[in-house]
């Protein structure tokens, strides 16, 4: 997920906003940033709109994983990162919600409870950089998970955390926040990416 919106650096992958409001990031923070984002794919490829096996091995591979998946995160500017966003079909994810908080793995998340209470807010997300829409999700979530080393876990969230962990989830059932927002704002979002795909095209 990436920071846009409400979840502005804290949102990203509710994935950071770009353009004229953007902070400029000094070149050698843009320059990981853009090696990051070379990883991450994009609206279009097929794994992400795949639903994601199950892990089954928590060895020193996965750990090194988890930990390849957190640097890509950071440079890039997320907050929020799955593992299908880099082509590999695994039902793991990692997130940090702010930049003192912990880093957080969850392998094989379930929602084991989600409450009544809905908000909507604006996402964006790693893998449709540049754009941002309105999901409505459940503000507080109990979910069960492993961690890296196959250790039982259990997260009770809510607010941002919340939204962090259903959008990344999203993405091991292959649902991104397109298929998640109204009509309309999917249809603007279309819109926004066809233009800024002609104006980098017109730019080369």
């Amino acid at each position: 997920m990436s920071p846009e919106s409400d979840l502005k650096h804290e949102d990203a992958e509710v994935a950071p906003a770009e353009g004229d409001d953007a902070p400029a990031l000094d070149p050698e923070r843009e320059a990981r940033r853009v090696a990051a984002m070379s990883f991450i794919r994009t609206l279009g490829d097929p794994v992400l709109k795949s639903s994601a096996t199950p892990v089954d091995r928590f060895d020193d591979s996965l750990r090194r994983q988890v930990g390849r998946m957190a640097g890509i995160m950071e440079d890039a500017i997320g907050i929020g990162l799955a593992a299908p966003q880099l082509g590999i079909s695994q039902r793991l994810l990692v997130y940090r919600v702010g930049p003192d908080a912990p880093l957080i793995a969850l392998a094989n998340p379930e929602i084991e409870w989600a409450g009544e209470e809905l908000e909507e807010g604006e996402e964006g997300c790693l893998s449709i950089p540049g754009v941002a829409v309105d999901v409505e999700r459940p503000v507080h979530v109990r979910v069960r998970a492993q961690d890296e080393h196959g250790e039982r876990r259990l997260v009770e969230a809510s607010g941002l955390e919340a939204r962090v962990i259903q959008h990344e989830m999203d993405h091991l059932d292959g649902v991104l926040v397109l298929d998640r927002t109204r009509r309309d704002e999917r249809k603007r979002a279309l819109r926004e990416l066809r233009e800024a795909e002609r104006a980098r095209e017109e730019a080369a």
